[in-house]
This record gives structure tokens, C-alpha cells and sequence, in this order.
């Protein structure tokens, strides 16, 4: 418990009279920390902090690197948390234990009557902020914009997915479109490459040709795994293999995760989802995905991004039991006790003469938020009737000159939630066509019209610059087992479904999330009757870990009887 005497050893509390010392110490929280625990996280609410015993490192996360600012060190009499509480925003750094520390924390409500009752203190603190902001302007002027530099087209698909994955990890970039910017393109790059050329840091020259992983790995970012064994792998990074991940780790799980581009999935190339619990005035997906990213990392989980599972294979552990080998593109394997799958959906494909030909020159599956740049003062098409396609359609309407939603059925009522048929409707540059079909798709080296057909009528050709297909998934299952039991649409059969057919063999009733094969779970929108929203996969990504657990305790219960 804190004492209106050890308060008066600080200075910012000396101007004080003793009952208002003693008020505000009874109000404080005595805050003990070990070297190594944080006080609080860059992002989260900040508490008026002050320091009475020990030391505090500052550091920032700078373009998706924690970097520690030795020179910036808190220490007893100083005081954190004055400019995030009167600017409304999240805290700006983080502050870390170095010693062992004691901390009195004041919630916002009290720090505001200091500020209030006590002109001495309002006034030291009016001038630690000034001195902060400062600080924080000189920062600014000083920090690059960007970790990448990326040259290269717009139809080049290799920058595409260069960008697209920078993005979905939310990793700064700056892109130099070869075609339109050429006075822009640095001396030192030569002048006769083909594709994409890529620096890392300002230092770092990409080999060529660059790929994706070639991007992640000059980034630091994990492409293999770092263990042999696990206790539960998870196959997709989308919304529910990150719940996995968050809530597998945090139990006390190992778990490795392993994302075949960039984490987030689906949900995370959408530039808005306003229905999401607890986001009143929505969030992006990209940003909802790094948030689960972060979370996941400081539980412990390990992430694996660029490897995809080409193989699960049953195996015998050298324990006794039973578990998975996993193996990935390029031949790592692990093995685990449990395998949760959650690698979601592909889009489905467009049946339209000519889209093959120019997929990624114009013809887009999905709608990611780094091709806001391509389309600008431009005429793009959307085919879809979905949520998806709606965001898309709001996204990019600030953007283009036009925005066209190609819709099959007679309109959006029946696949849009409300909120977004409304929000649509007040667009002046966005039209909706319903009972209209692309029949074909024209250009030479990249798009430049579409053919539409409406009501069955004769086909009219239209200039389009962009067409993004957003017209439902299917699920991509060849990959699996063998007898991993499926539907007739390569969804993935749990729990009740599975123990209605023959193949189950064990001597239980499955989890609800189980599938045939005994520890191999199945959440999101590959299980067949999943709910397609965002939500709904995070549940049953926690869910999954829930069965994991219950099943780890059957399987040592048995071996302790054998």
C-alpha cells in the first residue's frame, strides 16, 4: 500500500498539502514489477504512471521492429502516461522493467482532478508533455516512411503479391510503379530489369527474381520452424487458426502455426468490417489480424509464414501415443499430438471467357487494400453479391470514377448485411446491376473491357480498367488424407457428422470440432457448415484449443493405464 509519505518524495507531489497526498495515495495501485515485466504496451490505455522505486527502458515498435531507446530511461520521481490520456489515444511507447520497480498507478479520473486542484502540478506536467511532444516531432522527422522499396508494374503478379503480403503484415512500404513513375526509380537500380526489383532497409538488395519469401526472410520474419515437436500445429492464419493460436499458446500449449502467405486470411484483405463485436466504428482486417498477430507472439506461439502443408501423415510418437507428421514446401516436417486445419477458402473462379488469360493484369480475385493505388480515377467492375463485395465496393468508390457491382440474383438484400446496402446507396459513384453475368473479358496485355449480359439479353462490351471477383469460395481439400472424410464439396465433416458415418473409428463420440481421424481438428470456414462470418471462425479457433486439451487428457490418461 502506498503512503501520503512516500508520496511526498516526489517532486511532483510535494506541492501538495498532506490531505491531499493521503487522498490520492489511498485512490493509488501499488504496481510491483520483476526486471522484464512491462508496465504497458505501445497501443494499449494508458494510467497516469509515477515511478518510486527503480528503473524503466522505453522502447517502439518502428516499422514492424521493437526498438529500445536507452537515452529516454524512466526512473524514480519521473512520471509516464500524461500525453495518451490528453491526447485520447493509446500509449505511444512501451515502458519495460530494468531493476526491480514499484509504480504508483492513478486511473484517468484522478489523474484529471490533479490536473484540476493543483495549478503546480497541471503546470509540471503541461511542461513534461511539451518537452515529450517534441521529442516526439523530432522523431518523426527523422524516422523513414518505410522499410521496403519496391519498383515494379502493376499487372507484374510477382509485385502484387509482394505487396499484397507487405500489407497483410502490415510492414510499411513504398511502391514505384515502373510504367508511370519512372523519374521516381533510383539511379542505382539497372535500368534492364524485367520484374520486380526489391531494397529491404534501405540496405538490403532482394535477389532476383524476389519472391515473396525472399521478402519475408530479408525482413527477419520466421519461414521455418524452430522445433521438431509440438503439441498442437495449426494449418492457416486466417481468423480462426489465429484464435488458435492466441488461446492455445496462452493456455500453455506449444503451438506452431503455419500461414502459406500472409496472416489473416480472407478477413485480412477487407478494408472494413463495421459488424465486428466490440468495434463500434469497425476495423480493417489487415489491423484485426495484427492485433491477433501480436497477441499470439507474446503468449509464445510460433508463427511460420510462406510454407504451406503439402502432407499430414499419422504417426507414432516416440512417447507411445499417436500424433501427425506435417510437413511443408520444401520438405520440413514436424510432428505434433494434434493438428487443427483451418486454411479456410479459395475464391471461386469466374466463368468467363478470357479470365485465365489475364488474371492478376487486371482481373483480381479478392479486393486487398494495395490496389487502391491502380484503380484511381478509374472504371472498376465488382462481381459479387456478398458482404465482401460490398466493403470492396465502398472501399474503392473513394477512389475510382466508378464503382459497378455486378450482381446475378435480382439484388443485394439477400447476401448484404443492412449497414452496408445502406452505406452503398449514398454513393453517388457506385451502381448496382442485378440479373447481370460476365460472359467474357478482352485485352491484350492487360485489361481493358468486359462483356456483360443482363437478363439474357444481347451482350454489350464495356471499358473496364479493373474486375474484381468476389463471388463465393470453395474449399481446397485434394491435399488431405486420404480418408480424412469430406462432403461432396470437399468440406471437412466433425463432431455429429462424423460419427453418423462409417468412418469413425474410436471408442468415443468425437469432439465437436473433431474429425474422423482421432487429434485432427478442423475450425473456420472449411468445416463443412461453418458459418461464413469472421466471428464465427474466431469462436471455433478457441473452441478447437477447448477439444485439444480435453483430448491431450484422454490420451495421457490412457497411456498412464497401459
Amino acid at each position: 500500500m502506498i503512503t501520503a509519505e512516500e508520496l511526498q518524495q516526489v517532486s511532483i507531489f510535494e506541492c501538495l498539502d498532506g490531505p491531499e497526498r493521503q487522498r490520492l495515495a489511498q485512490k493509488a495501485a501499488d504496481v510491483r514489477l520483476a526486471p522484464g515485466d512491462w508496465l504497458i504496451r505501445e497501443g494499449e490505455t494508458a494510467s497516469f504512471f509515477v515511478i518510486l522505486e527503480g528503473r524503466l527502458a522505453l522502447s517502439k515498435d518502428i516499422l514492424g521492429r521493437v526498438q529500445d531507446f536507452a537515452e529516454y530511461e524512466y526512473k524514480a520521481g519521473d512520471f509516464f502516461g500524461e500525453t495518451p490520456i490528453l491526447l485520447g489515444t493509446p500509449a505511444l511507447v512501451s515502458l519495460r522493467a530494468t531493476t526491480p520497480c514499484r509504480v504508483a498507478r492513478f486511473d484517468r479520473q484522478q489523474f484529471q482532478a490533479l490536473l484540476r486542484d493543483s495549478e503546480k502540478c497541471s503546470a509540471m506536467i503541461m511542461q513534461a508533455m511539451n518537452e515529450r511532444l517534441m521529442r516526439v516531432q523530432k522523431f518523426a522527422a527523422t524516422t523513414p516512411s518505410s522499410r521496403v522499396l519496391i519498383v515494379g508494374s502493376q499487372y507484374d503478379i510477382d509485385c502484387r503479391d509482394i505487396r499484397t503480403f507487405l500489407s497483410m503484415n502490415r510492414i510499411p512500404y513504398e511502391w514505384l510503379d515502373r510504367d508511370n513513375e519512372f523519374d521516381r526509380i533510383p539511379s542505382c537500380m539497372p535500368a534492364n530489369l524485367v520484374g520486380p526489383a526489391v531494397v529491404v532497409d534501405r540496405a538490403f538488395w532482394v535477389e532476383q527474381p524476389p519472391t515473396v519469401r525472399k521478402v519475408a526472410e530479408a525482413l527477419g520474419l520466421r519461414t521455418r520452424p524452430t522445433k521438431q515437436h509440438y503439441d498442437v500445429v495449426v494449418v492457416g492464419g486466417g481468423p480462426a487458426g489465429l484464435a488458435a493460436a492466441v488461446y492455445g499458446a496462452s493456455e500453455g500449449l506449444c503451438v506452431l502455426l503455419v500461414e502459406r502467405n500472409a496472416a489473416g486470411g480472407q478477413a485480412g484483405t477487407s478494408s472494413r468490417i463495421e459488424n465486428y463485436l466490440g468495434f463500434p466504428n469497425g476495423i480493417s482486417g489487415d489491423e484485426l489480424s495484427e492485433r491477433a498477430v501480436r497477441q499470439a507472439g507474446q503468449f509464445g506461439a510460433e508463427m511460420v509464414l510462406t510454407r504451406e502443408v503439402e502432407n499430414i501423415q499419422k504417426v507414432s510418437l516416440p512417447d507411445g501415443g499417436g500424433g501427425y507428421c506435417v510437413e511443408m514446401d520444401g520438405g520440413d516436417r514436424v510432428t505434433s499430438k494434434t493438428v487443427i486445419l483451418a486454411t479456410g477458402v479459395d475464391w471461386r473462379r469466374l466463368e468467363a471467357n478470357g479470365v485465365d488469360r489475364l488474371i492478376g493484369r487486371g482481373v483480381l480475385y479478392g479486393a486487398a487494400k494495395t490496389e487502391s493505388p491502380t484503380v484511381i480515377g478509374k472504371d472498376v467492375f465488382i462481381v459479387g453479391g456478398g458482404n465482401s463485395a460490398g466493403q470492396a465496393a465502398m472501399f474503392f468508390s473513394s477512389y475510382a470514377r466508378s464503382v459497378t457491382v455486378i450482381v446475378r440474383g435480382a439484388g443485394l438484400n439477400l447476401s448484404m448485411s443492412q449497414y452496408l446496402i445502406g452505406q452503398i446507396a449514398g454513393k453517388k459513384n457506385i451502381t448496382i446491376e442485378p440479373f447481370t453475368q460476365v460472359v467474357s473479358v478482352n485485352g491484350e496485355d492487360h485489361l481493358e473491357s468486359i462483356c456483360t449480359s443482363t437478363n439474357g439479353e444481347t451482350p454489350r462490351t464495356r471499358k473496364a480498367d479493373a474486375l474484381f471477383v468476389l463471388i463465393g469460395a470453395d474449399a481446397s481439400t485434394d491435399w488431405l488424407p486420404k480418408d480424412l472424410q469430406r462432403d461432396e464439396r470437399g468440406y471437412i465433416c466433425t463432431g455429429r457428422d462424423v460419427s453418423d458415418l462409417p468412418g469413425w473409428t474410436g471408442k468415443r463420440v468425437p469432439f465437436l470440432l473433431e474429425t474422423n481421424l482421432p487429434g485432427f481438428f478442423c475450425a473456420g470456414d472449411v468445416r463443412h457448415d461453418s458459418i461464413k462470418r469472421v466471428s464465427s471462425g474466431v469462436g471455433e479457433g478457441s473452441m478447437a484449443i477447448a477439444f485439444v486439451h480435453q483430448y491431450l487428457a484422454l490420451e495421457s490418461a490412457a497411456a498412464r493405464v497401459h
